[in-house]
């Protein structure tokens, strides 16, 4: 059991830890900070436009069939979700900006790797987690944002709702690129799916920077002189409070509307998820540079600990299937 959790730190956890160490130590200043902050948004075009290239209409046009699945996953991501941030992010002692972090933590779409990774090793219905997944992260370039706009006072908690230049950054950034590979996947498409080793670096290395650029400008702005090491823990405990009953939700939910085994797994990972990839460059778009890495500590904290949880989880599932199957065998 010791060994299976610590195999789920890998390499990329160290390198973010290292990044907020970076950030921490050597923050980026005056026009070194600039030219951070060009290389972190160019990452972040980069990242949309390769996945809007990697999603394929098929998937789509299938995804559509299994509508009470989908919209179930939809409902926990987009709803269930937001309502216990917006609970959470009342208790008593949290730092104003990470307040805002753990409830921007709920409004994010659903990761896409380790949901279809973790149904299929929980032996789950693949398909069906590949397009809940992929539409999460489609419809979350614009419900995000609109979720943010509507539960926390408008972009960066500052009252308003939503300015022309945020909804040109959200555009720009996030929704023009995707939709830019995804219309290019014709000719790119398969380019793209056989370049996996240049999607990890674009994916990590863009997260990476954006981490680093909103980590030093948080620090340059007192970050730490804000947030102790107990604000760290309570933030801890409350990720570890708000996976566990996202995770009891989608277990009885997948009982209450009489989901078969393979699909009941499916809304169980796939809507208990939050997306690290998508949550970062998100972040650095929708909140002043000063309050991005403050925001990102829950979201960081959160990624974590969901890979740690699921990974018993779905290898329970993985060695219930296998007892399940030599009992049929005998």
């Amino acid at each position: 059991m010791i060994r299976r959790i610590l195999s789920v730190f890998e390499p990329f956890i160290l390198m973010l830890l290292g990044t907020v160490l970076l950030a921490s130590l050597l923050p980026a200043r005056g026009q070194w900070a600039v030219v951070a902050g060009y290389a972190a948004d160019i990452g972040i075009v980069l990242l949309f436009f390769l996945h809007g290239a990697k999603l394929s209409r098929e998937a789509i046009w299938e995804g559509a069939r299994n509508w009470r699945l989908h919209l179930a996953v939809f409902a926990t991501t987009f709803v269930a979700f937001p309502l216990l941030g917006l609970a959470l992010g009342n208790v008593p002692g949290l730092v104003g900006p990470v307040a805002s972090g753990l409830l921007f933590l709920t409004l994010l779409p659903s990761t896409v790797q380790s949901s279809i990774a973790f149904t299929a090793i929980a032996r789950g219905n693949v398909a069906a987690a590949v397009c809940s997944a992929s539409f999460s992260n489609l419809i979350g370039i614009v419900v995000t944002p609109a979720l943010v706009a509507l539960l926390m006072g408008g972009i960066g908690g500052q009252g308003g709702g939503i300015s022309l230049s945020a909804v040109e950054s959200i555009v720009l950034q996030l929704l023009v690129p995707f939709v830019a590979g995804h219309l290019l996947r014709p000719w790119i498409g398969g380019f793209v799916a056989r370049q996996k080793a240049l999607l990890t670096i674009v994916d990590r290395g863009s997260i990476l920077l954006v981490v680093y650029t909103a980590f030093g400008a948080a620090v340059v702005e007192g970050l730490w002189t804000r947030v102790s090491g107990i604000d760290l823990a309570l933030i801890a405990g409350l990720c570890i409070v708000l996976l566990a009953a996202v995770l009891l939700l989608t277990w009885l939910a997948g009982r209450a509307l009489g989901f078969s085994r393979e699909d009941a797994i499916v809304l169980l990972f796939c809507g208990s998820k939050k997306s690290l990839a998508s949550g970062v460059p998100m972040a650095g778009v929708l909140f002043p540079a000063a309050q991005v890495g403050a925001v990102l500590l829950p979201v960081m904290l959160f990624h974590q600990i969901q890979l740690i949880a699921c990974a018993v989880i779905a290898r329970r599932y993985a060695d219930a299937a296998s007892i399940a199957e030599g009992d049929a065998i005998a």
